[in-house]
């Protein structure tokens, strides 16, 4: 339990969240929020973008270089502000209250569900590869794992916590033998060219549509954050699970790359919708593409379960703050089970509305140009924390303070203008609901006061 003030200055005693999870369950939380899908689904949209392999390879450490610093420079005010709810949390703290709503109300309706409903997309996706499923039963599969993983994660967070460090693992022997075999018998050799294929040409922009590519690859370090209050040592654990987690992810991704276009020239890989999997074909046949094809559904379950169990505690957060519709429902935790039911269940009915709309590709280039909007935000909050919260413990610092910073802000700014210039429509609807949300926390405040 902790007491939380009231707008008329009570206090009410509000039910929390156990800390459980310890640092190998935070680090294999990172690796496995972060390598999911992406790599998997995302190498045809980089190397489309970027049209040579090297630049492809490049985009891949650049977004890596953009998430790492971001990520050394948010692990500060972590630690500094280990409080449960993550960038929310952060904003609320350095920004003021209406900045950390308009995140959380993208995190809520968007990202959220988007990510969850993505996720669920792909991994039936490859499971095509064992049984050819029609448009409406794929969505039906997808919906049943939605449903299925969530139920894990509601009955124990403890539990769902060692789904993900079992799924962390079984996911790297995918990633290891395409690795290893596409090194030493790939015959591709396209990697060291710069030529441009024939009546092609890539710009600032078009990189910058890559590197957002790799960008939803990368994405999900931050989630980890959203169960600081959850952490058994999080000053400590927060920004090594974060850190550790992203070093070793960005390493994977560059050398899964390499070997993807050793094995495949890159016009195949551009033309690929299961990229992995077509590079394990080649290097295996069938049979062995099979097991290769398990692995990435294991993959991408993990990915699965992590967004699920982190992603609901920023609404839930928010809801213990009163800053939600329906807050005293969305907030409150389940006397059963001990965890917050009911924003699970809310987050579950949007995903599912999603699935049967979107489209994996749309879902993720629009949830990552939103929240990038707030990770820069985020990284730039670390001038604040130093001038105006000088007070706070700060058990980690930056290092190469203000340099990482300054890297990770502008990476960030180069992301959200070339998605402005490359995917406007999307772009513009992104900013739209955003926007939506202050009469939203405008009309919040009034009923609560």
């Amino acid at each position: 339990m902790e007491l939380k003030s009231q707008e008329n200055g009570s206090k009410v005693e509000v039910k929390t969240l156990k800390r459980e999870i310890g640092l190998f369950e935070a680090i294999s939380m990172v690796i496995g929020v972060v390598i999911g899908s992406g790599i998997f689904f995302k190498a045809s949209v980089v190397f489309s973008s970027a049209k040579t392999p090297t630049l492809g390879v490049l985009a891949w450490v650049v977004g890596g270089v953009i998430t790492i610093a971001s990520a050394l420079t948010v692990a500060e005010i972590a630690a500094a502000i280990p409080k449960t709810g993550g960038v929310f949390v952060y904003l609320k703290e350095l920004y003021g209250e209406k900045y950390a709503f308009l995140f959380g109300w993208v995190q809520t309706l968007i990202y959220v569900p988007g990510i969850i409903a993505a996720l669920s997309i792909v991994l039936v996706t490859q499971a095509t590869y064992f049984v050819d499923l029609s448009s409406m039963q794929q969505k039906i599969l997808a919906i049943f794992m939605i449903i299925f993983i969530s139920t894990i994660n509601i009955i124990s967070t403890k539990l769902g916590s060692k789904v993900q460090f079992i799924s962390t693992v079984a996911k790297l022997i995918p990633i290891f033998c395409d690795y290893s075999f596409g090194v030493l018998k790939g015959e591709a050799n396209s990697f060291s060219t710069f030529v441009m294929p024939e009546g092609s040409t890539v710009g600032v922009a078009g990189f910058g549509a890559a590197v957002l590519g790799t960008l939803w690859a990368y994405d999900g370090w931050v989630g980890v954050g959203n169960m600081a209050g959850e952490l058994k040592n999080p000053k400590k654990d927060l920004p090594r699970s974060i850190v550790f987690g992203l070093a070793f992810t960005m390493l994977v991704y560059v050398l899964i790359n390499v070997a993807i276009v050793n094995i495949m020239p890159v016009d195949q890989v551009i033309a690929s919708e299961k990229v992995a999997s077509d590079a394990a074909v080649i290097l295996f046949g069938n049979g062995g593409a099979g097991l290769i094809s398990i692995g990435i559904i294991i993959s991408i379950f993990g990915a699965l379960n992590g967004y699920i169990l982190t992603g609901v505690r920023v609404p839930f957060a928010m809801a213990q703050d009163n800053l939600l519709p329906f807050s005293k429902i969305l907030g409150k935790v389940n006397d059963r089970f001990e965890t917050p039911l009911n924003t699970f269940v809310f987050e579950i009915i949007l995903a599912i509305l999603y699935v049967l709309s979107g489209s994996f590709n749309t879902l993720t280039n629009l949830a990552v140009f939103v929240m990038w909007i707030f990770f820069v935000m985020t990284v730039a909050g670390i001038f604040i924390l130093r001038k105006k919260h000088k007070d706070l413990e700060r058990p980690y610092s930056v290092p190469l303070y203000p340099i990482i910073p300054l890297v990770g802000i502008g990476g960030g700014l180069y992301i959200i203008i070339s998605t402005l210039l490359t995917d406007t429509t999307n772009a513009i609807y992104g900013i739209g609901v955003t926007l939506i949300g202050i009469p939203v926390y405008i009309y919040i405040k009034k009923r609560n006061k």
